[in-house]
């Protein structure tokens, strides 16, 4: 913030000085001519534009000097290493671009800077020239669209082949629910319109199918290595959208409509904590709020990554903090996991004696925070 504020004030005092310039030749007796450039105002903004140039590249070296570490670390999923491979592509391609193009913009603007005497000449068209700069970007950008095409093809091929794990996600403000669909692999019917907050039944699930009785309802979302998971989505109340940055997977949760993607998780949330990009975030991240913690301030308990399940579609005022905990394990924890989880069957008949509405990491009554979401 002091840097902010300090390079504010000299973006100021400079702006002062130069409207203190211009009083200064406007109050002198010869300045008929002051606001007609000449020859020695066209060379200095020509080399202004040099220096312009050496600081748009300066910047952009250090952007990427300073803040790479702020990138994510490599993809946890099976798709996400050829997303990453057609968005780095594509940016060497721009960066390429801009600066070849940059660098010729400055300098014609230097070279054929106006002078006395001089006048300018021009091509009222050419041929060669127009067939040179339209179809090298024709070929470029069929290319990136063209794989592009491809990627988005493979990546949304949704089916149930190699038998993929079924899991429903339930958005609604400010909270996310996972559905597994437990033995049968099979979710059973769900209408927001079934809702019975009194009998815990918070995802709307119709009791009258068969499928809904073994599904099991969590709060924390748990994946095996190596499977293929196809999620479903829904949302309760406006439109939310489930993303998993570090498995590159993103997708809308439209009321009244079911959306859906697939991946494979290729990273457990162990291996992933020991990459070497995460564990200096890790690192750095808890240097932050030790300081904190010294201060006294709040949010200063030591973190440990995690996969994390985010909104990216602004919902509400508490859209910040509507997010989820995933964990990526072997198959061997997972089925240990699941196995010690109630089904929506075992939940529901139970709900009258005062037991837990569903599943959460520690046990805690959850149906009155849901109360307050739906009503």
């Amino acid at each position: 913030m002091t840097a902010l504020l300090t390079l504010t004030v000299l973006v100021l005092v400079a702006i002062a000085i130069w409207q203190m310039t211009k009083i200064f030749e406007l109050s002198q007796t010869k300045t008929e001519n002051a606001e007609i450039a000449n020859d020695s105002d066209n060379k200095n903004n020509g080399y202004l534009l040099f220096a312009f140039l050496i600081f748009i590249y300066g910047i952009t070296i250090f952007s990427f000097a300073k803040y790479s570490k702020m990138l994510l670390p490599e993809a946890a999923s099976e798709h996400g290493g050829e997303y990453d491979q057609l968005m780095w592509v594509s940016m060497a391609i721009i960066f390429f671009v801009q600066t070849i193009t940059q660098a010729l913009l400055h300098y014609f603007g230097y070279k054929y800077r106006g002078q006395k005497g001089r006048k300018a000449l021009f091509f009222a068209d050419n041929d060669r020239l127009e067939f040179i700069w339209t179809i090298i970007p024709v070929i470029v950008l069929a290319g990136l669209i063209l794989w592009g095409l491809y990627t988005w093809t493979n990546i949304m091929d949704i089916n149930e082949d190699d038998d993929p794990l079924i899991v429903e996600l339930y958005a609604q403000q400010f909270n996310w629910t996972a559905r597994y669909a437990g033995e049968d692999n099979v979710l059973g019917d769900a209408n927001v319109r079934l809702i019975d907050i009194g009998k815990a039944n918070v995802l709307g699930l119709d009791e009258s199918d068969p499928n809904a009785e073994d599904d099991i309802i969590v709060k924390e979302l748990h994946l095996p290595v190596g499977r293929k998971v196809n999620i479903k989505m829904r949302s309760q109340d406006v439109l939310h959208s489930a993303y998993m940055p570090h498995f590159r997977a993103q997708m809308n949760c439209v009321p009244g409509m079911i959306t859906q993607f697939s991946f494979t998780p290729t990273v457990t949330t162990e291996e992933m904590r020991l990459n070497p990009d995460v564990a200096d975030k890790v690192k750095r991240t808890n240097a932050l709020r030790a300081e904190w913690a010294a201060e006294g301030k709040p949010n200063s308990d030591p973190w440990e990554f995690d996969y994390v399940l985010l909104c990216n579609k602004i919902c509400g005022k508490s859209h910040y903090n509507m997010q989820m905990k995933i964990i990526v394990e072997t198959e061997e924890e997972y089925n240990k996991w699941l196995a010690e989880q109630k089904t929506f069957k075992e939940t529901v008949m139970v709900d009258e004696s005062g037991e837990q509405a569903f599943n959460t990491e520690d046990g805690e009554e959850v149906a009155l925070e849901e109360t307050t979401s739906v009503e």
